[in-house]
């Protein structure tokens, strides 16, 4: 496994919509991302913050089941 990105909110939603994702809605500094799958549908909430904390950018994606691979350097 490579080493993971400092990345914003705003480029890691970026990514996530290269993978099928849309912007749904924005409350203050959290965007909600949303995919629908056969199993229904994936939410995953993503705070729009300059710098994101490498255990909040696991989390994103644990929840959008994307592959590390997309997140790192």
């Amino acid at each position: 496994m490579g080493r993971l990105r400092v990345l914003s909110g705003r480029e890691v939603c970026s990514i996530l919509e290269q993978h099928g994702f849309q912007a749904v809605r924005q409350r203050g500094s959290h965007i909600a991302m949303q995919r629908q799958t056969d199993g229904g549908t994936v939410t995953v909430p993503v705070p729009n913050h300059p710098e994101l904390k490498i255990g909040t950018l696991l989390s994103i994606i644990r929840q959008s089941g994307i592959t590390r691979n997309a997140f790192e350097e």
